[in-house]
């Protein structure tokens, strides 16, 4: 799993997925753990760029991946994630109480949102304003409330979002924005979360954090000093011309929108225990059993049409049964699996959109024959047993990029979970071939659809590749994305009780890493 240290007083982002890599995504997934006893980082942004996604509190860390479905047996979203919007003044321990609530909570899918992002890009003459602490940060107007509520929105109904990264020191954004990435449970804060009528209708819980005046100006000069390199004259002075005429003015008055109001902040554990309790029975009452669902269905009607499957030559047919005798050695089902990911991939690129073109030979002549028609092709490997068919890939199609998503069955559960994402930049502009060994129910392969569909791919651009896949497995993507193609060297014909595919192939990223479940 990754993990995201918010460090600093302020945090001002927390997400659960990350994809905004350009290059292939080689990194081991324990390289993004802090190193231990790292010093706390001071933070002047409104989203730490280097930050990977796991939140620590006092007493254990929380790591904030591990979605599960958030789409039915159709593919369609199901559920939207559940927005817990908190308010209060400035420095009154908004996220304190997040952190807290979060903790509590002890669920594994949590986005936090910081309304600090959202602050307008200053003019040159604001800008000069700021510099002397004479610009209002703490009025309406100063936030982009159409970009927010845009974002927000999205991030509810599960799409992937860039959020603007705002920089307290130069008071801008910067240049590279941070791709944030669904969960089921979004707390937003921020001291206007309430200030918005758009903005409220997103938020299923409201929350107003209520502190002592002079407790957050105590707070605001400590934070302002030690973070922002502000000096103390002048942060009294911007306290007094604005944060606390514009608390009595604007946020204040929106504690009577609040269904819950917490004195005393993040120390108040019985009003976050009632908070958490409700957030509880709102989960429990949009848990999905997508797999159980795909798993029962009666699958009557014949093979899609979208469905390709490479020709059953001797050759094709020799490898299969070399592969799938449980009685081949490590060394040659790796060197026969390879050979097999070839073909399939060679067989999979013929399916890729071409156009007429003409050239010139050598002699002098003109050559007419076909060329790609796209922008580009992306190669998304389902983590682990999927990441063996990238050498096949990368062999005949030149500097292609490639993603990589890590989908694993919640033990408890038995429904598929998403931890861990890397995708290139602008991957809704290419082709994509999406590479998994062998595919059962579907139920993992559809989620990693619902992935690249959130990240705005065309359906109609995804190509499933797989080595093995059960008739069930099939109709079950097709049914819910009749556009993507579904490329394999066999169907076979049924599954097990445990939902192994028969006669199948065994566990394939066992059998290819020499690594075995029942001792783990």
């Amino acid at each position: 799993m990754t993990l995201l240290d918010c460090a600093g007083a302020r945090i001002s982002g927390c997400w659960s997925l990350r994809s905004d890599c350009s290059g292939s995504g080689e990194d081991s997934l324990d390289r993004l753990l802090p190193p231990a006893g790292a010093p706390r980082r001071k933070s002047t942004t409104s989203l730490s760029k280097t930050e990977p996604p796991l939140l620590r509190t006092g007493t254990r860390t929380i790591y904030t991946a591990g979605r599960p479905p958030w789409y039915n047996e159709h593919g369609a979203q199901s559920k939207e994630a559940f927005v817990i919007g908190l308010c209060g003044g400035s420095a009154s321990g908004k996220t304190t109480v997040a952190n807290k609530i979060i903790e509590a909570l002890d669920v594994p899918w949590v986005v936090l949102l910081s309304m600090d992002s959202f602050y307008k890009v200053l003019s040159s003459e604001e800008q000069t304003l700021a510099a002397s602490n004479d610009y209002n940060f703490d009025h309406p107007g100063a936030f982009d409330f159409q970009l927010l509520v845009a974002t927000l929105r999205k991030l509810k109904q599960g799409k992937s979002v860039k959020i603007p990264v705002y920089d307290f020191t130069t008071h801008g954004r910067q240049k590279d924005w941070k791709n944030v990435y669904g969960a089921s449970v979004i707390i937003f804060e921020g001291i206007m979360s309430f200030a918005d009528k758009e903005l409220l209708q997103l938020l299923d819980m409201k929350i107003f954090v209520d502190t002592d005046s002079d407790i957050r100006l105590v707070r605001r000069l400590r934070r302002d000093i030690t973070e922002r390199g502000r000096d103390i004259e002048g942060v009294i002075k911007q306290y007094n011309k604005f944060v606390k005429p514009a608390f009595e003015q604007y946020i204040e008055p929106t504690m009577r929108l609040a269904d819950i109001v917490v004195p005393r902040g993040g120390g108040n554990m019985v009003a976050i225990d009632l908070i958490v309790q409700h957030v509880h029975s709102q989960l429990d009452e949009r848990e999905l059993s997508v797999r159980a669902l795909l798993a029962s269905a009666q699958q009557t009607q014949p093979l899609p049409q979208t469905l390709r499957v490479l020709e059953s030559t001797p050759q094709v047919k020799g490898l299969h049964t070399i592969i799938r005798n449980k009685g081949t050695s490590r060394d040659e089902f790796i060197f026969y699996s390879k050979r097999l990911m070839r073909l399939l991939i060679e067989h999979a690129l013929t399916f890729l959109p071409s156009q007429s073109c003409v050239v010139q030979t050598p002699q002098g002549h003109e050559y007419e024959g076909r060329s790609y028609k796209g922008k580009g092709i992306t190669g998304v490997s389902v983590l682990r047993a999927g990441e063996t068919m990238e050498p096949a890939l990368r062999a005949v199609c030149k500097d292609v990029r490639i993603g990589k998503i890590l989908i694993q069955t919640n033990l408890d559960s038995g429904e598929p979970e998403l931890h861990y994402l890397r995708l290139p930049k602008d991957i809704s502009e290419d082709h994509v071939i999406l590479m998994d060994s062998t595919v059962s129910t579907g139920a993992a392969a559809m989620m990693a659809v619902r992935v690249l569909l959130d990240h705005e791919v065309q359906e109609e651009k995804i190509a499933l590749v797989s080595l093995l896949m059960a008739e069930l497995g099939v109709h079950s993507v097709a049914y819910a994305f009749p556009k993507v193609k579904i490329i394999t060297t066999a169907v076979d014909k049924s599954l097990d009780d445990l939902l192994h595919v028969i006669p199948g192939i065994g566990d394939f990223g066992d059998r290819y890493f020499g690594t075995d479940t029942s001792d783990s």
